[in-house]
C-alpha cells in the first residue's frame, strides 16, 4: 500500500542563496530544515507536486515535460549560480491527473509540456533532494491570486497525498523584499507570524476561512504587498484536513520566516 504523504508550506530562500558564500550564516538554519525534509516523510514519495510563487496563468497550469528544464528567473547574481544543475524527471501522468482534478472541482486548468521549473522550486528542492531522483510537477498561481481558490485547488488535489505524491507550497512567509534587513520590520514580521502560526494550528474545519482572511490579519500587507508568495500556503493547506504545525521558524535578515506541516 502506498504511504499518504503529508503537504507542507516551505521558504525557499533568496535567489540561489543556499548555493553561495554565506560567510553570516543567514541561510543556515533553512538550509537545514530544507535538507530535512526527507526525514520528515512517512516514506520516500512517489513523485513531488510543487506551488511557486513564481509562475501565475490564467488558470491553473501544470509542468507536463518529462524533463523540465530549469528557468533562471533570478537577476544580478554570480555567474556560478546560473550553471546550477538538478535534472530531476518530470511526470506528464501525473500533471494530467492534477489537472484532471482540478477541473472536475470546477477550475479552469491545464497542463504545459514545454514549461521548466523555476528557482521557486530547483533552489529548495536542490537542497532537500540533492540526488534529483524524484519526479517533479510544478503548478502555476491562478494570477487571480484570490485566496479561496487556491485553498479550493489544494482540496481538490487531496487524492494525490494517498497515491504518495508530496504536496510542497514553495514561498516566504514574509515578503517584503525593501523590509528585509530592516530592524524597523522585526516586530511587524513577528506580529503577522504569529497570527499565521494560530491560523494554521487551529481547528482544521475552520482553516480555510481563516486563512482567506489573511489580509486583515496584523501586518499584513506590510508582510505581503502582494501576495504571491503566501498563496501556496494555501494550496498546501488546503490539501489537509489534517492537524497544521508550525515546522521551522527563524528570523532572516530580521524578519521572521516560517515553514508548516500538514497531516
Amino acid at each position: 500500500m502506498t504511504t499518504r504523504q503529508p503537504s507542507f508550506y516551505i521558504p525557499h530562500g533568496g535567489g540561489p542563496c543556499f548555493f553561495m558564500d554565506d560567510p553570516a550564516g543567514t541561510w543556515t538554519g533553512m538550509g537545514a530544515f530544507l535538507r530535512s525534509l526527507p526525514d520528515r516523510l512517512p516514506d520516500r514519495p512517489r513523485a513531488i507536486l510543487i506551488v511557486s510563487g513564481h509562475w501565475e496563468t490564467d488558470g491553473f497550469h501544470f509542468s507536463a515535460s518529462p524533463r523540465p528544464p530549469l528557468i533562471f528567473d533570478y537577476y544580478n547574481f554570480p555567474p556560478h549560480t546560473y550553471e546550477l544543475d538538478w535534472p530531476a524527471p518530470g511526470d506528464p501522468a501525473l500533471a494530467e491527473r492534477a489537472a484532471g482534478l482540478l477541473r472536475a472541482a470546477g477550475h479552469s486548468a491545464a497542463t504545459d509540456a514545454d514549461r521548466g521549473i523555476d528557482h521557486g522550486v530547483f533552489v529548495p528542492l536542490k537542497v532537500a533532494f540533492p540526488d534529483a531522483d524524484v519526479p517533479v510537477v510544478e503548478m502555476s498561481l491562478d494570477r487571480r491570486l484570490d485566496p479561496v481558490a487556491a485553498w479550493e485547488a489544494g482540496r481538490a488535489l487531496r487524492p494525490l497525498r494517498d497515491e504518495g505524491v508530496l504536496i510542497l507550497g514553495a514561498g516566504m512567509s514574509f515578503h517584503n523584499l525593501p523590509a528585509y534587513g530592516d530592524r524597523r520590520a522585526t516586530d511587524p514580521s513577528l506580529a503577522f507570524d504569529a497570527w499565521l502560526a494560530g491560523a494554521v494550528e487551529g481547528d482544521a474545519a475552520g482553516r480555510g476561512e481563516r486563512l482567506a482572511g489573511w489580509a486583515e490579519a496584523p501586518a499584513a500587507r506590510f508582510a505581503h504587498p502582494r501576495e504571491e508568495h503566501l498563496l501556496p500556503l494555501m494550496v498546501a493547506a488546503g490539501a489537509s484536513d489534517g492537524a497544521g504545525s508550525r515546522v521551522y521558524g527563524e528570523l532572516v535578515m530580521k524578519t521572521m520566516i516560517s515553514g508548516f506541516r500538514f497531516d
